[in-house]
């Protein structure tokens, strides 16, 4: 794997490292590395893997880039909003190195595919954001003996590792064996997070890549760094191999890639069969509407969400606030639940259920609903 003169030119300042040199890059420019996502996390990691003359990088997305990406996702700009974000991803990246080979794999990862997607490349870097896909990448690396790049961010919070147990190292499943409740940790579209956090753990992702592309340094393998960007403080975890783990411990019994929505509790809902404790945004707005139906609206999202975007004459009561504060409400009356999407307005739902709240319902898409199908004055986030 040679360097012509312009690739010399452009990796210099690698190449007068004594611990990359010219041996060190033509292994970064033989190494192969598949990006599963090419969102927050993907971003700075694809980005620099290009800059740093990785030879082949796979962007594994399906989605399409949204107005609300752009805050995190460097790879992509306002022209590209509505585009696929793995067309987008690998015009940005061969915009930056037109030596690196991008392979774009416009789907998503399952456990029909994963397997294949991943067998062709050296490394693979977790920039997933969802728990179903962590544990699939994991044991799909785990199974093809593949290093497994980690990463994860949320709010202010961001950590990161190296999943190797070929390397002597533990896997995910080692530092958590089981996955939360469904709805226990909300998404990044729920929770939100600083755009500039993505940037900060996809660097040490991308750092890690390198380390281990040219065999130097003392790589994340058994070690999991934690970071705060509000205290701006680093910590580290040691982590060692469960013996007892199902995919890479003594005893595998994980020996082929299983059903990761259902792992995870993700139950899909039959087709035409909507939740009965669901609501659409229409019966809110008649609920809303009409005074005599007796249903009473509340608006269960947090203070400086409601202060972005709110329904005129629905209350707050945040679910934060929620355990405290349910004497405050009628046992006898029906409500409708709204949040941002839907899921925490479930949240509120099971809890007053079990407080003796018989008429409840969550109102299905939550504000976000409300702005596409009702309101269109009413600011999307």
């Amino acid at each position: 794997m040679e360097l012509n003169n312009d690739e010399i030119r452009r990796y210099s300042r690698h190449l007068i490292l004594p611990e990359v040199g010219l041996a060190g890059q033509k292994k970064i420019k033989a190494a192969s590395v598949l990006c599963i996502g090419a969102g927050g996390l993907g971003s700075p990691i694809a980005m620099y893997l290009a800059a740093a003359g990785v030879g082949k990088i796979g962007i594994v997305d399906f989605d399409t880039v949204d107005y609300s990406n752009l805050q995190r996702q460097i790879l992509h700009t306002d022209a590209d909003v509505g585009r696929s974000k793995a067309e987008s991803a690998k015009e940005t990246i061969r915009g930056i190195n037109p030596h690196c080979e991008v392979v774009i794999h416009n789907t998503r990862i399952s456990s029909e595919n994963a397997l294949d997607l991943i067998r062709p490349y050296d490394i693979v870097v977790d920039g997933t954001d969802n728990f179903p896909t962590r544990y699939l990448t994991n044991d799909a690396c785990v199974l093809l003996k593949k290093p497994n790049v980690y990463g994860s961010i949320f709010r202010f919070e961001g950590q990161a590792s190296v999943f190797a147990p070929h390397l002597g190292g533990p896997c995910y499943r080692c530092l958590y064996p089981e996955p939360p409740p469904p709805g226990m940790v909300p998404s990044c579209a729920e929770g939100g997070v600083l755009g500039v956090l993505p940037g900060i753990v996809g660097c040490i992702q991308a750092t890690e890549i390198l380390k281990l592309a040219i065999g130097k340094g003392t790589s994340l393998v058994g070690r999991l760094v934690l970071f705060n960007a509000l205290d701006m403080k680093f910590r580290e975890l040691k982590l060692r191999r469960d013996p007892a783990c199902p995919v890479c411990g003594e005893h595998p019994t994980i020996k082929e890639l299983i059903d990761y929505e259902m792992f995870c509790g993700i139950v899909p809902e039959p087709e035409n069969v909507g939740n009965p404790d669901e609501v659409t945004v229409q019966d809110m707005k008649k609920a809303l509407d009409n005074p005599n139906l007796h249903i009473k609206v509340i608006d269960v999202r947090e203070p400086d969400e409601y202060e972005i975007a709110h329904v005129k004459g629905v209350p707050l009561l945040p679910l934060s606030e929620l355990q405290s504060r349910f004497t405050e409400l009628d046992p006898n009356t029906q409500y409708y639940l709204h949040c941002k999407v839907g899921l925490r307005s479930l949240n509120a739902l099971n809890f007053l259920r079990q407080q003796g709240f018989k008429y409840v319902k969550s109102v299905k898409g939550g504000i976000a609903a409300w702005a596409d199908e009702i309101d269109r004055n009413v600011p999307r986030y």
